[in-house]
């Protein structure tokens, strides 16, 4: 008779034969977890020996005790995981001990470590499913998808739902009811008691307040306030969506609907500009002219690392759309994800500020720990998770698109029940690069057949990038069969904002406000993506036609007749027109233009000539016949303020120099002519033609002497005395052809 079967049984639902199984289950779930943890540190010294850039040195030499601290608060994280582990595979592996020959401790110990990795490549798989773009920044293996794809398509919904939702309650509710077995008789109706509440309790905060329907119904009152929302997509260009004539390579299963389906609908409906540029192709510069309604040289933010100094000066001469508004009575927030993270630099008068947190070298240091202890993005992206890690919230990798619409969505809700009328600004980072969205959009425009390096995203290394190799011929060398891939990446992208912008719709409808709300669809920028003269980018280059400056406008306005209007404006005229549209004053600061009444038809539309720059130069892509000046890369050009809540900044002696080399440009209807500094101080014009096949792939200025001289005329009043030309100005007699 051996040992176990002596032992009298133990009362003890987790002992097997008078062994009990906990001990040696909390030994087999924390060696897993302390694997992972060893493992995680590991991974974060390679990675940051393995960067060569300036940042990441003094990452690992002046913030170094910082970075520990952030990794002991890891083990909080591994605390709770442990915790709840334990209660999970307690119950497992009690029965599995228990019709198992042996329950010596070591076997039981193996076996809460193997069940512990089992639940964890579970989550894994989850985890490829739902949110893959962990996955990516991990480099975990590709199984995850083979799997995931490996059912017939018509079957992985059924499949999908069986082993992401089925499963898992089931497992929760044999779990629950071992643990509830286990308990003495009166303890068990407490139990019940007490679960019977949660469960009632819950079903009445499901029931609308008394009333709301009532309100959500309501038809709008003449004399009722308009809202607005301005929802963007970062690098989203004007001429890549359905409604702008755009069609994918790919037009088969769920790509046959197009890139932009919701998009081209509301476009049916509303005043769609075919041609809107920004005066600067770079998210924080041009979303500060484009709320400001003022060029970059008129406030002053003119490159994406300004210093304290230049951010408070900017907040003396600007007066953005969001304090008009809240002067108004309106509600004002910005909601967004990482692309969104300059409103933590400057609010640009939104009362609420719902976005990521970007560009702040701390953060950077707290995702790449966060991102290197994998258990953290994995079982921590949740309501509980942000509650015990407040700064997992405002994470980049966090905050995804579909946090952000689910957001906008509860934002809604709560709105229509309070009456009050809000301006918005919703912003998404599904554009821009390296296109990595989530399945199935990353594959539904591309070519099924395809395998190379950029399957899932363009493939990026940001040492190289800020350290100031020259990628431009990379970039110029880079097969067709790649292009055509990251132009299939970036469909996939559009598409996901598409249905981000269903949904918001959707909302408005569902909470009464869809009647009464002006909808603008636009973009910070669009992108270059190996068009005639460029390759790809934004903010880097002006050469060519331009589509990094050029953005979509879409402006919804119910019971509006829709119409299409050719004539080019700029993205700040975009305030003045909602300003006149709301009967609110417009501040005598702003430089743009109102085009209300082309929008009501009560003036015709005439072309306004566009003025734009480049931005910060982590590129400078070549023009031929000149030289450039030469600058130094990013990693030497920045350096990081502690004092400005650790910012990136500009060093003050590359300010000048910077600003000096950059390119300008104005564009007319038909024509753009480039202006590029040289490296002996002279200035170069390139003239190109916006219409035809081989649009901005010939420089016309030597055939064309006649457009290039009233064009470099009006271009340098506005460089060197900020001055804006009319298009009468620039051509008395009517634009040439």
């Amino acid at each position: 008779m051996t040992e176990s079967e002596a032992a009298p049984p133990s009362p003890c639902p987790a002992s097997v034969g008078g062994r009990t199984c906990f001990w040696p289950t909390v030994f087999g779930v924390g060696l897993f977890l302390l694997l992972q943890f060893i493992s995680s540190l590991f991974r974060l010294a390679s990675r940051s020996d393995g960067m060569e850039n300036k940042f990441s040195a003094l990452a690992r030499g002046k913030y170094l005790q910082f970075l520990v601290g952030q990794n002991l608060m890891m083990l909080l994280a591994y605390g709770i995981l442990g915790l709840a582990a334990v209660m999970l595979v307690l119950p497992m592996v009690t029965t599995w001990t228990r019709r198992a020959k042996s329950d010596k401790r070591r076997w039981i110990l193996l076996r809460a470590f193997f069940l512990t990795v089992v639940i964890h490549g579970y989550f894994l798989l989850r985890l490829a499913k739902s949110r893959p773009y962990f996955l990516s920044e991990a480099k975990l293996g590709d199984w995850y998808y083979r799997f995931l794809e490996w059912p017939p398509a018509s079957w992985q919904p059924t499949v999908n739902m069986l082993l992401f939702t089925a499963v898992p309650i089931v497992v929760l509710l044999w779990v629950v009811a071992w643990y509830f077995r286990a308990l003495p008789t009166k303890a068990r109706w407490i139990s019940g008691v007490f679960c019977l509440g949660s469960v009632a309790a819950a079903s009445l905060s499901l029931v609308p307040p008394l009333g709301s329907a009532a309100l959500k119904q309501a038809s709008p009152r003449a004399d009722k306030p308009w809202n607005v929302i301005i929802v963007a997509s970062d690098s989203l260009r004007g001429d890549r969506l359905g409604c702008a004539g755009y069609k994918a390579a790919r037009s088969d299963g769920p790509a046959s609907a197009g890139v932009s389906p919701t998009i081209d609908a509301l476009a049916s409906r509303s005043t769609r500009f075919e041609r809107c540029y920004t005066p600067i192709a770079s998210t924080f510069e041009s979303s500060v002219s484009f709320m400001g309604s003022q060029f970059p040289h008129t406030h002053g933010i003119c490159q994406m690392y300004p210093d304290q100094a230049a951010v408070a000066a900017m907040e003396s001469k600007l007066v953005p759309m969001a304090s008009v508004m809240n002067e108004a009575g309106y509600d004002t927030a910005a909601i967004g994800d990482w692309c969104a993270g300059y409103y933590k630099v400057v609010p640009l008068g939104f009362k609420e500020i719902d976005v990521s947190s970007f560009d702040n070298f701390k953060i950077y240091m707290s995702q790449a720990v966060v991102m290197a202890h994998f258990v953290v993005p994995l079982y921590f992206d949740n309501a509980l998770g942000y509650r015990m890690f407040p700064e997992i919230k405002s994470f980049a990798s966090f905050v995804t698109p579909e946090v952000v619409t689910r957001r906008v969505e509860e934002r809604l809700e709560k709105q229509s029940a309070s009456g009050m009328p809000f301006f918005w600004h919703v912003f998404y980072s599904c554009n821009h690069l390296p296109y990595g969205s989530a399945q199935p959009y990353n594959r539904m425009f591309a070519d099924p057949a395809y395998k190379g390096p950029t399957e899932n995203q363009v493939q990026f290394d940001v040492d190289r990038f800020i350290g100031g190799e020259d990628l431009e011929p990379i970039w110029r060398a880079m097969p067709a069969s790649e292009v055509t891939q990251i132009r299939a990446l970036y469909d996939g992208c559009t598409r996901q904002f598409d249905d981000c912008v269903a949904r918001i719709l959707k909302s408005l409808d569902r909470n009464g406000l869809a009647d009464h709300t002006i909808v603008v669809i636009t973009a910070d920028h669009g992108d270059d993506m190996f068009d005639p003269g460029v390759t790809l980018g934004h903010g880097l280059s002006l050469n060519g036609s331009g589509q990094a400056n050029h953005i979509p406008m879409i402006v919804y306005i119910p019971g509006q007749a829709p119409q299409v209007i050719a004539e080019p404006i700029r993205s700040i005229d975009l305030m003045p027109t909602l300003a006149d549209l709301l009967k609110v004053g417009k501040p005598k600061v702003w430089e743009g233009k109102s085009v209300a009444p082309w929008i009501q038809r009560t003036a015709p539309p005439e072309t306004i000539p566009s003025f734009s720059e480049t931005s910060f130069p982590f590129i400078q892509f070549k023009v031929p016949g000149i030289e450039r000046p030469k600058l130094p890369p990013m990693d030497e050009l920045t350096a990081i303020d502690e004092a400005f809540n650790y910012q990136f900044v500009l060093k003050d002696q590359y300010l000048a120099p910077v600003i000096a080399a950059k390119q300008r440009c104005v564009t007319t209807m038909r024509w753009k002519l480039v202006c590029t500094p040289t490296a002996q101080g002279g200035r170069h014009f390139a003239l190109y033609r916006l219409s035809g096949d081989a649009s901005g792939a010939q420089d016309r200025a030597a055939e064309r002497p006649e457009i290039v001289a009233p064009m470099k005329a009006a271009l340098e009043r506005w460089m060197d005395h900020h001055e804006q030309s009319t298009l009468g100005e620039i051509f008395p007699g009517g634009e040439p052809s």
